[in-house]
């Protein structure tokens, strides 16, 4: 998008130089060392000069918004990340806490809770 917007920019500029170091008469384009053809009139000098200055406005326009949409998808890509860093964090200071907890209680626990792989011893 930014490469196509400088591209029209740019192309817009070569052809405005282009016209305007060519040109020597009155009311005629010559462009890259032909003339224009149907350009005759003073007013169809300055429409094609219009021409060139939207499509420069275009290309600026379209590569603007280009950098804008990578910047802020950049953006977005970097709190993603830092909110998964967090996430992560904070997981695994849930975990170590459970451990923490799981290892209390299995020193509290008394001889006849079961473990895992023991019976249990029934009366009868």
């Amino acid at each position: 998008m930014v490469f196509l917007g400088l591209a029209l920019a740019v192309a817009a500029i070569v052809v405005a130089a282009a016209v305007v170091m060519d040109n020597t008469g009155d009311a005629q384009i010559s462009a890259f060392g032909d003339t224009v053809p149907g350009v005759t009139a003073e007013w169809q000098v300055f429409l094609a000069g219009a021409v060139v200055a939207i499509l420069f406005m275009a290309g600026t326009t379209i590569a603007a918004f280009g950098f804008n949409r990578s910047v802020r998808v950049r953006r977005e890509l970097r709190e993603l990340r830092e909110e998964h860093e967090e996430s992560i964090h904070t997981l695994e200071l849930e975990k170590r806490q459970l451990q923490r907890e799981l290892a209390r209680f299995r020193q509290a626990a008394p001889p006849s809770v079961a473990e895992p792989g023991r019976s249990i011893p029934t009366s009868r």
